[in-house]
């Protein structure tokens, strides 16, 4: 019972501001006895789990462990690099079902929030975790922002730079997760088969991101024949080229970490990237069989359940399926559509609750650079429920992807062998948003629309390069 006292004692010497967050060890494992805690009787009022991926950052995440811990109860601070969040979440909802009676457990249970910091990858695969528990009331998420791009954090209000790691830097984050409001937005589930190589060439080296498992044998999902991998994704799924650069990015800061401690610094590298990668100067550098219109064939499917082919013009090297308004650190691919387009092309607003997911496309870094300007926006190409993406055979040997800023190399079919991803609607979760939220919901009678004087996406230059 050494830690259970410790852990009290050290509640008794807490701020009331700290007391707000602490949860008794006994809440959080079953190896300690409530009667322990018994001083502990007044419920927090915004009792958190904190996750933290201590490889974020540099070494941001390992110090912002040490201070959460320092600053509560330290049983409810985890490193992801130590313990998954699944088996965490688990081992703590199974407790508070034992605890069912309790009084002051079952309060922490309905007001449960969860903190995650690290990268977009990171907080990406806890909301994955949450819905995968299919919770009746599942714990609305704050994302703190320790990694390259921040989309996620960004989206909701809780900024883009690195945080700072003292006392005082967290006490203000936790004040500003007290005040945050609660957010659906929707959940995007992603398919991919791949047929059975003949000759082993499909899956021998694929490596995918940890939120892509394999599905089991024995999942209903599975098709014989076939490799089989599902995942989700809150923020974007992405093909092409700016996946491509990702994926460099990604490996040299596998092989090169000690290089990649410093935000600014990894934005540097990011952009110089981009140029030895030809992504600025796509024609001349980017072979015409890397266009999205001759590697895959693409369709959507509206809300009717109707689907159709997507015209992809030809100087298209790159995609994006986007749920947030908030990529590539922030900026909104998508922008507003004035009245008069979205009549004529029956679009909508980008709303994260509305069961739609934007498909954006670009012709290379320079158009990208065009969303800095006012009202600057990618080419428009649809909204959908919905999308598949069947690759063609021999047109290249691989395409690179991206989801929640995790990016991959995809082998590509040759000889009969078959890639498919299809893309579709799962349920919602909840995030937790400050005052700052660029997301908007459609039930939000509060959320201002600003339209943009644009020009029409459907006069896109087919031949138009840079």
């Amino acid at each position: 019972m050494v830690q259970s006292e410790t852990s009290m004692e050290k509640y008794k010497n807490l701020s009331d501001f700290l007391k707000k967050f602490f949860i008794p060890s006994y809440v959080l494992s079953p190896e300690d006895e409530p009667e322990a805690q018994i001083s502990c009787t007044t419920a927090p009022e915004n009792p958190i789990l904190v996750f933290i991926n201590s490889k974020s950052g540099g070494q941001l995440g390992a110090e912002l462990i040490l201070t959460y811990r320092t600053l509560l109860n330290d049983k409810q601070v985890f490193d992801l690099e130590v313990e998954t969040p699944d088996k965490v979440l688990q081992r703590i909802y199974l407790n508070l079902e034992r605890l069912k009676d309790d009084s002051l457990a079952s309060k922490i249970r309905d007001k449960l929030k969860i903190i995650v910091a690290g990268g977009d990858g990171t907080a990406g695969w806890l909301l994955g975790v949450v819905s995968d528990l299919n919770l009746s009331n599942p714990p609305p998420i704050a994302t703190v922002p320790l990694g390259t791009g921040n989309n996620l954090p960004f989206a909701f209000g809780w900024g883009k730079k690195n945080p700072g790691t003292d006392r005082s830097s967290v006490e203000s984050f936790l004040g500003k997760v007290i005040n945050a409001k609660e957010m659906k937005i929707d959940n995007w589930k992603i398919l991919m088969r791949m047929k059975h190589p003949k000759e082993g060439s499909c899956d021998i080296t694929l490596k995918l991101p940890h939120s892509l498992p394999r599905i089991f044998p024995s999942d209903q999902e599975n098709m014989e024949g076939y490799h089989t991998y599902r995942g989700g994704f809150w923020n974007y799924f992405s093909l092409g080229m700016d996946a491509q650069v990702s994926y460099a990015f990604h490996s040299q800061r596998k092989l090169h970490p000690e290089r990649f401690k410093n935000q600014l610094v990894n934005q540097s590298t990011y952009l110089k990237l981009s140029c030895t990668q030809g992504w600025f100067f796509a024609s001349l550098f980017h072979p015409s069989s890397q266009n999205i219109a001759k590697l895959a064939k693409i369709q959507i499917c509206d809300r009717n359940g109707q689907w159709n082919d997507l015209h992809i013009p030809q100087s298209i090297r790159s995609i994006v399926c986007l749920n947030l308004p908030s990529f590539s650190g922030g900026l909104n691919p998508w922008g507003t559509p004035n009245p008069k387009k979205q009549r004529d092309r029956s679009l909508t607003a980008p709303f994260v609750d509305d069961g739609l997911i934007e498909i954006v496309g670009f012709r290379n870094a320079w158009h990208g650079l065009i969303l800095l300007s006012p009202n600057g926006h990618g080419t428009r190409l649809a909204q959908a429920n919905r999308v598949r993406l069947e690759f063609k055979k021999g047109a290249a040997k691989h395409a690179y992807m991206r989801i929640d800023g995790e990016p991959w190399k995809q082998p590509l079919p040759s000889n009969d062998e078959t890639v498919m991803v299809e893309i579709s609607h799962h349920g919602q979760v909840n995030m937790l948003a400050t005052q700052n939220c660029r997301s908007k919901s459609m039930y939000e009678s509060s959320s201002i629309i600003r339209f943009s004087n644009d020009e029409d996406d459907s006069s896109v230059v087919e031949n138009e390069e840079f």
